[in-house]
């Protein structure tokens, strides 16, 4: 997530570069084509291109509108794991006691219980956001080469999964985890499990037990959210439709043949008062060009970087610091000093991961 207020305009024209080349050795073709061949009756009237480009900007509409509510969206889920995790955290300290245990506990055997517990629900986000992570096909954004030059990379891809839990939960139940392919799932199964021991114990009053397990209902909801999010791309029939809209038809075929020859008529009448100015007029179709066609691929791909929430670039949603911010409070909470809980993820040229 980028934290300035706005990108600068050098930002841009760096993030853009490749197709604002592109789109200028376009404009440059044909211009040079109607310059120097005899194709002046090569053109389309201004009506069915201002038919085509309404279209297309209501499929960019579309797609921005439906991607902007699937990083919306999100960003909710991972609030409300926020949210819930702080709630967890806290009934934890008060629900696990001694004052219906069938056989009482030391107030270290009390802690230990409640951070075990708690230790598993960080290993649970750590999971989480790991799985988040995972490349899938129709995730490009990232591996853009202007997203990987800066080299930028998430807390996710320099850190194996396995390493990054080992100091939450034990060597069995690491191996356990790990051995199913949600492991996630696995870790809030545990969770369960362990509560409902607690529960026989008289440790967690029967009562306290379903509210502890309600959490645990809502942990499995939220996670069954995001990863809808992230398992369901944005249609691809209206992706590609964007693509070829956009490019075939829009910018490399119809705009520049009813710009072009616009600007070669006006170049004409020009020529009757000035034979120099009217020569070289139509070539100001080039800078017009660029310029329309800059601001309606830029929409374009706007949409296109924000199919995909969890890619971790500077427009999505940052939930390696969420998760790590939850961890600093649950910690804090227990007691923990500072100097043995993680920092917060560091940002890299203003961008949270």
């Amino acid at each position: 997530m980028y934290t300035k207020n706005v990108y600068k305009i050098s930002e841009m024209a760096l993030w853009t570069r490749f197709e604002t080349l592109s789109l200028s050795l376009i404009i440059i073709a044909w211009v040079a084509a109607y310059f120097f061949l005899p194709i002046a009756w090569l053109q389309i009237p201004w009506t069915p291109m201002a038919l085509i480009g309404t279209a297309v900007a209501f499929v960019i509409g579309f797609q921005n509108n439906a991607v902007y509510g699937r990083i919306w969206e999100a960003r909710k889920i991972w609030g409300g794991i926020v949210n819930t995790s702080r709630t967890f955290g806290a009934f934890l300290q008060d629900m696990i006691t001694n004052e219906h245990a069938n056989q009482k506990l030391s107030e270290e055997e009390l802690k230990t219980e409640i951070k075990t517990l708690t230790y598993r629900h960080i290993a649970w986000m750590t999971a989480l956001r790991y799985a988040m992570r995972a490349r899938k096909l129709w995730e490009t954004t990232s591996s853009h080469k202007t997203n990987t030059e800066w080299g930028m990379k998430t807390p996710e891809s320099t850190l194996a999964l396995e390493e990054a839990l080992k100091p939450y939960i034990t060597e069995e139940e690491l191996k356990e985890v790990l051995s199913k392919s949600n492991h996630q799932t696995a870790l809030l199964y545990m969770q369960s499990h362990h509560l409902r021991r607690l529960k026989e114990k008289g440790v967690i009053w029967e009562f306290s037990f379903l509210e502890l397990e309600a959490i645990i209902q809502e942990l499995f909801s939220l996670q069954g959210k995001t990863e809808r999010i992230k398992n369901f791309p944005y249609p691809r029939q209206y992706a590609t439709l964007n693509k070829y809209f956009m490019w075939l038809l829009l910018l490399l075929l119809l705009l520049p043949l009813a710009l072009v020859p616009q600007f070669l008529e006006i170049g004409q009448e020009i020529a009757k008062e000035n034979a120099t100015i009217g020569k070289y007029f139509v070539w100001l179709a080039v800078p017009i060009y660029l310029a329309v066609s800059w601001m309606s691929h830029t929409m374009e791909r706007i949409g296109r970087t924000g199919e995909n929430p969890f890619e971790g670039t500077s427009n999505d949603v940052p939930i390696s610091t969420i998760a790590r911010g939850i961890e600093i409070d649950l910690r804090q909470n227990l007691g923990e000093s500072k100097e043995v809980i993680p920092a917060q993820f560091e940002e890299y040229f203003s961008i949270q991961f």
